[in-house]
């Protein structure tokens, strides 16, 4: 299998721009880019999946330059719905400089910022040297364009492509770039980038671009999409990027096994067989949650998530530490409660909706508090319950979690 064999294997190849990358792709020697602006302080798990392609690329001998792009960032790429809000510049160099830091870290690689080469120029060289050789009929048959259209598109947003492809070309020009990589979502972008390089200079640079990650529902990972998974541990804890990558559908994760880890292909079929012919020992996703969660952050703190996933799943809250359980229960509701019998207790932290449901829920047996089921409706709760002195945690019913803490 060619290396380029393998990246179409492990479906990490959307678009090429002309049948010629494939042989330079297997031959080696090529200085690429890929990019992404600062509109946030952190990464997420669908930056993940194209930012990986960097280490494979320079693992079959291509040069990687990855971009952070501030000058693109205080302008906003279209979403092809609706205009983006402008961020204030603070915020922007803020997430800059944090992306950045993160860049470097996660990836090892050189990372370059387009202000350097944007900021400086005037607006009348900007039209003369780059806007007179890109065509708006050009530019509108673009689908993110096209498609914001209709909610309407400032002129900001309709010259980011325009940035972008003077990106691509400084770096052709200074860095000897000839292939920009991205998600598929950045197709229009980057062959107009093709476009200007090949007006102005007559060469020849290239583009791959990768399917976007979508989860079971077809919705990409993003912040925009409401569902987003940090790559900063301190937005998303270690534990919660590993439920959801050990819950991930069946339909999805040998997928995300070939796009998301170093596994190799016999490695991966092998797992793929084997959960096939037992998928509720979840397998495939053990592997996934393994290679993502110590791949971002350590083998120690993914032992930590099986671990407090192991405990919370048995009860066994009382040898957890209570920052293990604050990572563990993270995304759960935090209620107030007042000292009293556990039946009313319930319903002022608003668990139950009477006093009637409480008392069944407690006779059912399905009320635990810091993992310990309890029967008797009339049991003072108060602080002495809480544990480390500041937390009960209440369990009704198998999965519905409660952070409870008194006023």
């Amino acid at each position: 299998m060619t290396f380029y064999e393998e990246l179409e294997w492990r479906g990490l190849v959307n678009q090429i721009s002309s049948p010629d990358l494939i042989e330079k792709l297997n031959k080696g020697g090529l200085t690429f880019y890929i990019g992404t602006d600062p509109t946030a302080d952190s990464l997420h798990l669908g930056h993940y999946s194209s930012f990986l392609i960097t280490r494979r690329l320079k693992a079959a001998g291509h040069h990687p330059i990855l971009l952070v792009g501030l000058a693109t960032g205080l302008i906003g790429d279209p979403r092809g719905t609706v205009e983006r809000e402008l961020k204030q510049k603070e915020e922007v160099f803020r997430n800059y400089e944090a992306l950045k830091a993160q860049v470097e870290r996660l990836f090892g690689f050189e990372v370059v910022n387009n202000y350097d080469w944007v900021s400086g120029m005037n607006v009348i060289d900007f039209f003369r040297d780059y806007g007179k050789y890109i065509n708006v009929g050009y530019m509108l048959t673009k689908d993110h364009v096209r498609r914001q259209m209709e909610s309407g598109i400032s002129y900001a947003e309709f010259s980011y492509m325009l940035i972008q492809a003077i990106d691509f070309k400084h770096l052709h020009e200074t860095r000897g770039v000839d292939l920009q990589v991205a998600g598929s979502d950045q197709w229009g972008n980057i062959t107009t980038g093709i476009e200007l390089i090949r007006k102005t200079t007559g060469d020849e640079v290239y583009a791959l671009t990768m399917p976007l990650v979508l989860d079971a529902q077809g919705n990409k990972f993003g912040k925009s999409e409401g569902n987003a998974l940090w790559l900063d541990k301190d937005k998303t804890s270690p534990y919660e990027l590993y439920q959801f990558l050990i819950n991930a559908d069946d339909a999805c994760v040998i997928s995300y096994l070939k796009r998301l880890t170093f596994l190799t292909p016999e490695q991966i079929t092998d797992i793929e067989a084997r959960h096939r012919e037992h998928p509720e020992q979840r397998l495939a996703q053990q592997e996934l949650a393994k290679a993502i969660v110590t791949d971002l952050h350590g083998e120690e703190e993914y032992l930590r998530a099986v671990d407090i996933s192991r405990k919370l799943f048995s009860g066994d809250l009382r040898s957890l530490s209570l920052r293990d359980i604050r990572a563990g229960l993270r995304s759960v509701p935090q209620v107030r409660l007042v000292p009293g019998p556990l039946a009313e207790v319930l319903v002022a932290a608003g668990v139950c909706s009477s006093k009637r449901e409480a008392r069944e829920f407690i006779g059912n047996g399905a009320i635990a508090l810091n993992g310990e089921t309890v029967r008797d409706a009339a049991l003072h709760v108060g602080p002495e319950l809480a544990l480390e002195g500041e937390v009960i945690v209440i369990r009704r019913g198998k999965k519905k979690y409660y952070m409870g803490v008194f006023a």
